[in-house]
C-alpha cells in the first residue's frame, strides 16, 4: 500500500521519482510490475504535490490521443485494462488543408486494426493511475514537493518541503517542463517559441463523430477535433485550437456563440454543427528538449526531458516511449546486477534514446513550421504530400507507423 507517513532522515530508496503526473505515475507501477516479474525487491518512492482532480496541472481538463503502439506497450505493463474503459477510439483519422486541396485520410480497417488510437481524459486517468498506485507497495509522498536534491557518488539526496530528507541510488525527473531537478542542477534546456497559443476544450456537436479524428491546418496553426465519449448522449469532441497569441485571448474570453461561430468557420462541417463549449484554457506552444536528458544518477522523462507542440499528438507517446526504454535498461541493470543509477544505466539510456527524440522532435518542429503559414512554395508542396497520400495509400504506412508510435505483433504484420 502506498504511505505518506513522516519519516526518519534520509530514508534509502532504489528508485525516487519526482512528479506523479501521467510519466510519473505510469514509471512507478511499470518498476513495481517489473520487480515483481524479475522476483527482485525495489524500494520506490513517489513524489508528487497533489492528487488528480481540478488543481492538478498534469491531469486537468485536458484529453490526449494514446497512439496504438502505446497502448499495446501499456497493456504489457498491465496498465491499460485498468484505463480501457477511459478510452474513446479513434477509427479513422482525417487531415486536410484549410481553403486549399490537400487532404487524406487513415483509416484502422486499412491496417487490420480495430483503432488508431484511444482519446482519454486526463483527470480520469489520473484517478484510476492513483488507485492502481495506492494498492502497490509503493512509497508515496503526496502532498509533497522537492525543496532541493545533491549529486552524490552512490546516491542523490533529496530533501522536500517538509523536512524529510530521502536518498535514491536513481532519480526520475518526471516533474514538466519547469522540472524543479533540471533547476536545481542548472542544467540547460533548448527553447523554440512558435508564437502561438492553444485554445483547449470540449465542445458539443449535433452530430455523432463515429469515432474520427480531424486535424486542419490553418494559417494561424493546427485545429485539432477528437472524438469523446458522449455526455448524455449528447456527441462530444475535444478541441486544441492554436492560434496567434492575440487571437487566443479573444476566442478564449468571447461570448460562447461568438467562439462557436469562429471555431465552425474555422474548422468546417465535417464534424457537424458545434452547438456548445465547456470551459477554455490556453497553453503557449513551444518546443523545449534538454540536449542530454540525464545527469548524475538522474534520468529526465516525458515533459521534463521535452515538451512537444501538440501538432500529430506525439508527446506523451514519445514520453511513453521514454519511460519504457528506461523500465527497459533498469531491467538489464539489475538482471546484471549492476548499478541501477550508475554512469553505465544513464548512459545506456541516452544512447537509446537519442535517435527516437532527434527524429520525433525534428519531425514536430518541420509540421509546424510547414502548416502553419500562406507560403505559397510551402502550400503547394504541403497540398500536393496530402493529396500524394490520397492518391498513392501505399505512401501512408510510414506514415501511420509514425502516428501509431510502436509496432506491436499486429502492426508488425499488417504493415
Amino acid at each position: 500500500m502506498t504511505a505518506s507517513i513522516p519519516s526518519p532522515k534520509n530514508i534509502e530508496f532504489d528508485i525516487a521519482i519526482v512528479g506523479g503526473a501521467m510519466a510519473g505515475a505510469t514509471l512507478a507501477l511499470g518498476l513495481k510490475s517489473l520487480s515483481q516479474a524479475l522476483n527482485r525487491p525495489l524500494k520506490v518512492a513517489l513524489i508528487e504535490a497533489s492528487r488528480p482532480g481540478n488543481e492538478h496541472p498534469g491531469f486537468d481538463a485536458r484529453s490526449i490521443a494514446i497512439a496504438q503502439g502505446s497502448i499495446f506497450e501499456l497493456s504489457r505493463l498491465g496498465i491499460w485494462p485498468k484505463l480501457a474503459h477511459l478510452g474513446t477510439a479513434i477509427e479513422n483519422i482525417h487531415v486536410s488543408d484549410r481553403g486549399h486541396f490537400g487532404m487524406t485520410t487513415l483509416n484502422a480497417s486499412d491496417f487490420h486494426l480495430p483503432y488508431l488510437g484511444q482519446v482519454v481524459e486526463l483527470e480520469q486517468v489520473g484517478k484510476a493511475l492513483f488507485n492502481q498506485l495506492d494498492k502497490q507497495d509503493i512509497t508515496l509522498y503526496c502532498p509533497a514537493k522537492l525543496s532541493s536534491i545533491t549529486a552524490g557518488i552512490y546516491a542523490n539526496q533529496l530533501q522536500l518541503d517538509d523536512g524529510t530528507q530521502l536518498s535514491a541510488k536513481l532519480v526520475v525527473a518526471a516533474d514538466g517542463v519547469n522540472s524543479v531537478v533540471r533547476q536545481s542542477f542548472k542544467l540547460p534546456l533548448e527553447q523554440v517559441d512558435f508564437d502561438q497559443v492553444a485554445v483547449v476544450a470540449n465542445v458539443l456537436a449535433d452530430k455523432p463523430h463515429d469515432n474520427w479524428a480531424f486535424e486542419r491546418f490553418t494559417d494561424t496553426g493546427p485545429l485539432a477535433v477528437l472524438p469523446m465519449a458522449n455526455v448524455d448522449g449528447q456527441p462530444r469532441v475535444s478541441l486544441v485550437w492554436a492560434l496567434a497569441p492575440g487571437q487566443a485571448e479573444m476566442m478564449q474570453n468571447a461570448d460562447k456563440q461568438v467562439f462557436l461561430d469562429g471555431l465552425q468557420q474555422a474548422f468546417g462541417n465535417r464534424a457537424g454543427r458545434f452547438v456548445d463549449v465547456g470551459e477554455r484554457v490556453t497553453y503557449p506552444l513551444t518546443l523545449s528538449y534538454m540536449l542530454r536528458p540525464i545527469y548524475q544518477r538522474t534520468v529526465f522523462i516525458g515533459n521534463a526531458a521535452q515538451t512537444l507542440h501538440p501538432i500529430a499528438g506525439q508527446g506523451f507517446n514519445l514520453g511513453l516511449r521514454d519511460l519504457v526504454c528506461l523500465l527497459d535498461v533498469v531491467k538489464q541493470a539489475l538482471a546484471n546486477n549492476q548499478d541501477i543509477g550508475g554512469a553505465q544505466l544513464t548512459h545506456r539510456y541516452l544512447q537509446r534514446r537519442q535517435a527516437d527524440r532527434d527524429s520525433t522532435i525534428a519531425s514536430v518542429d518541420f509540421l509546424v513550421r510547414g502548416f502553419s503559414n500562406d507560403h505559397w512554395p510551402l502550400v503547394a508542396g504541403r497540398n500536393f504530400g496530402l493529396r500524394l497520400l490520397s492518391w498513392c495509400p501505399p505512401l501512408k504506412t510510414p506514415v501511420a507507423r509514425k502516428a501509431m508510435g510502436w509496432k506491436s505483433p499486429t502492426t508488425t504484420q499488417s504493415l
